[in-house]
């Protein structure tokens, strides 16, 4: 599976947005999905993530719970992150990948492939 992340841009503290992963390749439905960010000096971290089933299970970091949702639409290959209530501490390129780990370690980023070009995303004050 390969993925490429788009959707960022510049915004203002307190706007939204919406970012999208498209994927491709091997039966993106058998994965789970995941969003992560990474800043300059900084290791990727997780953001949040998706069952494979869609509907069943999210998990979030607790920086962005309440703020940020994860959804996907398997027909279309995509999971998307809805952003809103934007920090300036959420600047970022923001990256998508999959795994097949077990649930339990999906926060995982190790357990991640499929990475492809994030998005950046720069949330001014």
């Amino acid at each position: 599976v390969q993925l490429q992340a788009s959707g960022g841009g510049l915004v203002q503290a307190g706007d939204s947005l919406r970012l999208s992963c498209a994927a491709s390749g091997r039966t993106f439905r058998n994965f789970h999905g995941g969003w992560f960010r990474q800043t300059p000096g900084k290791e990727r971290e997780f953001v949040a993530a998706i069952n494979r089933n869609g509907y069943a299970s999210t998990r979030y970091a607790d920086s962005v719970k309440g703020r940020f949702t994860i959804s996907r639409d398997n027909a279309k290959n995509t999971v998307y992150l809805q952003m809103n209530s934007l920090k300036p501490e959420d600047t970022a390129v923001y990256f998508c990948a999959v795994t097949q780990i077990l649930w339990a370690y999906v926060d995982d980023t190790r357990q991640y492939f499929g990475w492809g070009q994030g998005t950046l995303v720069t949330v001014s004050s």
